[in-house]
Formats: C-alpha cells, structure tokens, sequence
C-alpha cells in the first residue's frame, strides 16, 4: 500500500514538473533569446555616410568584385578560342559588362573604405582551368554552363540584396550589376548551349525541401457549366425612345 502511495505522488510531481516546463520553454525560446535575425543584422552592420552597411552588403561588394576576376578573362577566352558566333559573341558580352562592373565596384569600395581580393577564389580558379583544358564543341558546352550558373548564383544575391539594402551606393551597384548579369544569362542562353534540366537538378539540390508539400494540380477536366443564377433575372421595363423636338 506504502509503495502505490510513493508511486502516485511520483508521478503526480513529475506531472506538475513537465507542465511548469511547457509553461517556461516558450518564453525562454521567444521572448528572451538573442541571436534572432534583427540581432545578427545590427551585429554585422556599421554607419556611412551613405547609409547602414551590413554584412550582406559587404559580401555582395567583394562578390561582384570577385565575378569580374574570373568571368572577364573567361570572355576574353571565348572571345579567342569560340568557333560559333554566339559562343564569341558572349564572350564579348563578358568582357565589356564586366570591365565596366569591375570599375564601378572598385569606385563603391573605396568610397565606403572596403577591402577586395585582387584574384579569384578557389573555386573560381578551377572553372578558369577546366575551360583552359577544353577544346572545341566541348569548350564551348563548358562555357556556356559553367558561366550561366554562376551568373545564375549571383542574380539571386543581387535581387537580395537589392530588395533588403540601406545603403544607397550598394543600392546603385546593384542596379548595375542586375542589368550585366541579366543581360550576360540571356547571351549565354543564347548559344543554345545550356543544358536547363542541369540547371534545375543543381537548383533543387542547393535548395531547402519546403515543411509542406503542395498537392499536384488536378489534370485536365471538362469545361464547367456556366453558373445557373439562383432566381430568374428581372425584367425591367425599356423608357420610351426620346422623340426629336419640333422645330
């Protein structure tokens, strides 16, 4: 009889234990802690005179620098080693679009006093070396789609931070650089090279599942039938032509 009793109060307090948890946890989980999105975006940003910098910003800066790095002596290769017209027509685009973005980002960081890298990542280095090793129809299949999913890479963070910046000069470099890239996804699209389904796998891969999945859209259907109004539509009476007045 003693060791029900013990039991009971046991699970009694362990009751009362996990409902005072459930009642805390939320508003230790919510109401107190740091590190939320607006945190790490205070954290990361620093005064201008030209508006809040932050740190998206500044990576997008070192990005758009690091894109012409790369991408302008790719032009300058396709525009000597292309054997189609497109091909070197891109190429041509490549260079101009980013001799002219290599400029105006170079003049945005020295006038917010930022730092760029003089040569290209790791990363980007490679592409620059598997283009090097290529020759012909195959050259120009790596070019196309290697540079269309970069520039790929690098719109999205353009609209970002277009859509999210306070500070005026990063605002007008991402203008420019929307214009460039978009106008460099369509030349390279344009070689009829790109391999789209590619795209779409690398897209989907680098992507988070969404929570919920949305059912598929029903197949097609027979045309309704029009609505049938739920009472007859009144009649309403026409007025009397209006009659000429005597002269």
């Amino acid at each position: 009889m003693r060791t029900r009793f013990v039991n009971g109060t046991g699970l009694i307090v362990a009751g009362l234990v996990t409902t005072l948890a459930a009642l805390v946890f939320p508003v230790w989980s919510y109401a107190d802690r740091s590190g939320t999105g607006v945190d790490l975006l205070d954290e990361g940003t620093v005064s201008t005179r030209f508006g809040p910098l932050s740190a998206l910003d500044r990576e997008f800066v070192t990005k758009v620098r690091l894109a012409g790095l790369w991408e302008l002596p790719a032009g300058q290769q396709a525009e000597a080693r292309g054997t189609s017209t497109a091909v070197r027509t891109a190429g041509e685009h490549l260079v101009e679009g980013h001799t002219f973005l290599d400029a105006r980002v170079r003049e945005v960081a020295a006038r917010l006093g930022l730092e760029l890298p003089d040569q290209p990542n790791g990363q980007q280095q490679h592409w620059l070396t598997e283009l090097s090793a290529a020759h012909g129809d195959d050259y120009e299949r790596k070019f196309a789609n290697i540079l269309r999913r970069a520039h790929g890479k690098v719109f999205s963070l353009v609209a970002q931070v277009r859509a999210t910046t306070r500070n005026s000069l990063v605002r007008d470099l991402a203008d420019d650089a929307n214009k460039t890239v978009l106008d460099h996804i369509k030349v390279l699209e344009s070689t009829g090279l790109v391999d789209f389904d590619a795209l779409a796998r690398d897209a989907a891969g680098a992507s988070t599942p969404p929570e919920t999945r949305s059912p598929a859209p029903p197949g097609p259907v027979a045309s309704p039938d029009p609505p049938t109004p739920l009472s007859p539509s009144p009649s309403f009476p026409l007025p009397p032509a209006a009659s000429r007045p005597k002269p």
